[in-house]
């Protein structure tokens, strides 16, 4: 199943840093790409730096239409995913989306969603009645639909965290910039 994260709404000077956030979820809790309705070079730069030095396949297109994005996704075969608080109680449908077999486009607003996103969404889902972040809801949704699984998962060519009780201990690839031989362990020593 693939997954992609569509970012409806977005407004460059008021959420560059809750749509960099929902990318860095998207891409850490298992999507393959995010689709942002309009440009922010802010946005672009930081979600291609982090996937250029931690690794992994995670894409950025930026300036979609999120409606024709929407149809299209329908049009092959995706069905569609609206994230919002007004939807079906995620614990009730999470088992027939999971099920459904099928590639899933996950929406989220950031400004007021059109109605016709309501409409278009094969579902409305609700992580919670009650207001909170679209950063949260993506997390625990992503978190739900692979069952934790993505917690596990490799980004191959990058940094990678080795975890550890105490300490901060990183692994650096052939592709990252540090100067130091590939695979070099660098550990740091927090707390008493």
């Amino acid at each position: 199943m693939r997954v992609s994260v569509l970012r409806i709404g977005h407004r460059p000077e008021r959420d560059k840093r809750i749509t960099t956030h929902v990318g860095l979820v998207a891409r850490a809790f298992g999507a393959q790409e995010m689709l942002l309705g309009g440009r922010d070079s802010h946005v672009e730069e930081s979600l291609a730096d982090v996937a250029e030095r931690w690794g992994g396949g995670f894409h950025l297109r930026s300036d979609v239409s999120w409606r024709g994005e929407t149809v299209r996704w329908k049009e092959a075969g995706g069905k569609v995913v609206h994230l919002t608080m007004y939807g079906t109680n995620l614990p009730d449908v999470i088992d027939e989306i999971s099920n459904c077999g099928c590639d899933l486009l996950v929406a989220v607003g950031a400004e007021k969603v059109p109605a016709e996103m309501y409409q278009l969404a094969d579902w409305n889902v609700a992580v919670g009645n009650q207001p909170h972040s679209e950063v949260a809801a993506l997390a625990v949704f992503l978190d739900r639909l692979f069952l934790g699984r993505e917690l596990e998962g490799e980004f191959p060519g990058g940094l990678k965290i080795v975890p550890s009780p105490r300490g901060k201990q990183v692994l650096y690839s052939e592709k990252s910039e540090d100067p130091e031989p590939p695979l070099r362990k660098e550990a740091e020593e927090i707390g008493p």
